[in-house]
């Protein structure tokens, strides 16, 4: 699903895919998830992990500043550039994500950033530590 020009969400499968990242373009990917991600060769130089579960006590706000550096220097990098974000379903690590970075770089309230997420991809539903840590994140970055 695309999210924003150039920054996508999915599942693993679709991560894995080549001929589908091919097809939309990706050339950075971001892994939200533990575990041997079988990505093709066309983008594991662009690629980067980080090992969240998905459980409501697992820590997502320590690493949001890193997700979103990551983001947000992978589209810079080129305006051909082209980010997927990707968990196991890509419906909570991956969503969380890229709300954090809709909340770091684009000023989004963190309910704002899940209703936008959500009108491009029905299926975002971040679980309920995951929302809290992102109005956690929210309120480090105003203060």
């Amino acid at each position: 699903s695309e999210i924003l020009p150039r920054l996508y969400i999915s599942d693993l499968q679709t991560a894995e895919d080549a001929a589908l990242l091919s097809s939309l373009g990706i050339t950075h990917v971001l892994s939200a998830m533990p575990g041997h991600v079988a990505l093709p060769p066309t983008v594991t130089a662009h690629a980067a992990q980080v090992p969240l579960h998905d459980a409501p006590f697992a820590e997502l706000a320590a690493h949001l500043p890193r997700t979103t550096r990551y983001i947000s220097r992978a589209l810079h990098s080129s305006p051909n550039a082209r980010v997927l974000v990707h968990c196991a379903m890509g419906t909570s690590r991956s969503v969380a994500v890229v709300c954090g970075y809709l909340i770091a770089i684009h000023g989004f309230q963190p309910s704002q950033a899940l209703e936008f997420v959500r009108a491009r991809r029905a299926a975002a539903a971040p679980n309920r530590g995951f929302i809290d840590q992102l109005h956690e994140y929210h309120r480090s970055l105003a203060s």
